[in-house]
């Protein structure tokens, strides 16, 4: 793993993280378009990361802190570089700046249906839990 790269976005990646989730992540989201990752940089510069492989973006998560709650989302390895410890090594880089943030617990996005997702936070020491479920209201 030492040749994987792990950073901050930039404006600048926004294109490539876009079409990076139209092949690597499972569904969209309303905020899936250049104005609403670029919102997300500007406003948190240090939440959205990468992993990088020779220059190559191979994975990315949401590491998002609003003073009280550390959210992930979009954690997303391309498909041709799954089961070589990416996202293990995203979600470390996630924790870790929760817990510079003061952070004490992770909630997790993660798709009902996709299966291969749960077992892959359930090996980074994540559980499900049932009696919470999210409410929504586009704006």
């Amino acid at each position: 793993m030492s040749d994987l790269h792990i950073r901050s976005a930039t404006l600048s990646d926004i294109d490539t993280v876009l079409h990076f989730w139209c092949e690597a992540a499972e569904g969209t989201s309303i905020s899936d378009d250049h104005d609403g990752v670029a919102r997300l940089v500007t406003t948190d510069p240090e939440a959205l990361l990468l992993a990088e492989r020779d220059g190559l973006l191979t994975g990315t998560v949401i590491a998002g802190f609003d003073g009280w709650r550390c959210s992930a989302y979009r954690l997303a390895v391309h498909p041709d570089h799954r089961r070589q410890g990416i996202a293990t090594a995203l979600l470390e880089a996630a924790e870790q700046r929760f817990a510079a943030l003061g952070g004490r617990r992770v909630d997790a996005m993660v798709l009902e249906a996709n299966e291969q997702a749960h077992h892959t936070w359930a090996a980074a020491g994540y559980h499900r839990e049932d009696h919470w479920r999210r409410w929504v209201k586009p704006l």
